[in-house]
C-alpha cells in the first residue's frame, strides 16, 4: 500500500462530477463489475468489455455510445483493477444516482466498501461511505459530518459502528471548525486504516485499466 484514499478528497480528483469507486475484497474485477451491472436501479445490465481505457478515453466512448444509441444505454462505465486482496471499479459517465444499495454485491461473504462523492450536485451532497459484508450493511456515513444532512454518528452493525466512531472521534471528528474538504479527507484516512484500503492514484488518474460498459441486459 502506498497511494492511500485520501487523495480522493482533492478537487475532481477522478473526473468532474466526483467520484464513485466500489471495493470487493472475495471477487475478482469481472466479478465485480458483472455484480454491480445487476445493481443498476430499475435496469438490469450486464458489463460488457470495452477494452483498455484511460478515464478520458472511456468518457468519449461513453459519449459515441449514446450518441448513437439515441439514449437506449445506460450511459455507465467501470474502469477496473486490483489492489491488494481488494479488486475495485471506478465509474464514469452517468453513474449518479443509478445504483442499488450495496448490500447485494456483498453476498457470499464479500466484503464490499463504497465511496462516493457527487462533486457537482448544487444541493450539495456531502461525499459518502458504506461498508458491507455477507449481504448486511456493517457501517455507514456522510464523509462532511455535518448534521444538516442528518449525521447522528455511524449507521450499520452496532460493533462495527461503534469501531468506526471510536476512530472518527479519536481523529478529531466531527470538528464544525474544519474546512469541509479537510474533514473529507480526514475521515477518507480514518476508513483506509479500518479497511486496509488503497487505491493506485497513477493508474486510475493517468493509466490505462481495462473497462466495460454496462448496457441493458
Amino acid at each position: 500500500m502506498t497511494d492511500g484514499t485520501t487523495w480522493l478528497a482533492a478537487p475532481r480528483s477522478i473526473a468532474f462530477g466526483g467520484y464513485h469507486v466500489v471495493l470487493a475484497r472475495g471477487l475478482t474485477p469481472e466479478e465485480l463489475a458483472d455484480r454491480l451491472a445487476e445493481n443498476v436501479d430499475d435496469m438490469p445490465c450486464m458489463a460488457v468489455a470495452a477494452g483498455e481505457h484511460t478515464g478520458d478515453s472511456l468518457e468519449e466512448l461513453l459519449d459515441e455510445v449514446l450518441n448513437d444509441t439515441f439514449g437506449d444505454r445506460t450511459g455507465i462505465g467501470l474502469r477496473l483493477g486490483g489492489t491488494g486482496d481488494w479488486a475495485y471499479a471506478v465509474a464514469y459517465g452517468a453513474w449518479q444516482g443509478e445504483f442499488g444499495s450495496l448490500e447485494p454485491v456483498s453476498r457470499g461473504d464479500v466484503h464490499a466498501c463504497l465511496l462516493e462523492y457527487e462533486e457537482e450536485n448544487g444541493k450539495p451532497v456531502p461525499p459518502r461511505f458504506e461498508y458491507a459484508h455477507d449481504g448486511r450493511l456493517l457501517g455507514a456515513f456522510n464523509l462532511h459530518l455535518d448534521a444538516t444532512w442528518g449525521y447522528e454518528g455511524v449507521t450499520g452493525d452496532p460493533a462495527t459502528a461503534t469501531r468506526l466512531q471510536d476512530l472518527l472521534t479519536a481523529a478529531g471528528l466531527p470538528d464544525s471548525e474544519l474546512d469541509h474538504r479537510e474533514v473529507h479527507r480526514t475521515a477518507l484516512g480514518v476508513i483506509e486504516r479500518f479497511l486496509s484500503l488503497s487505491l493506485p492514484k497513477s493508474q486510475i488518474v493517468d493509466g490505462t485499466l481495462p473497462a466495460v460498459i454496462l448496457e441493458p441486459a
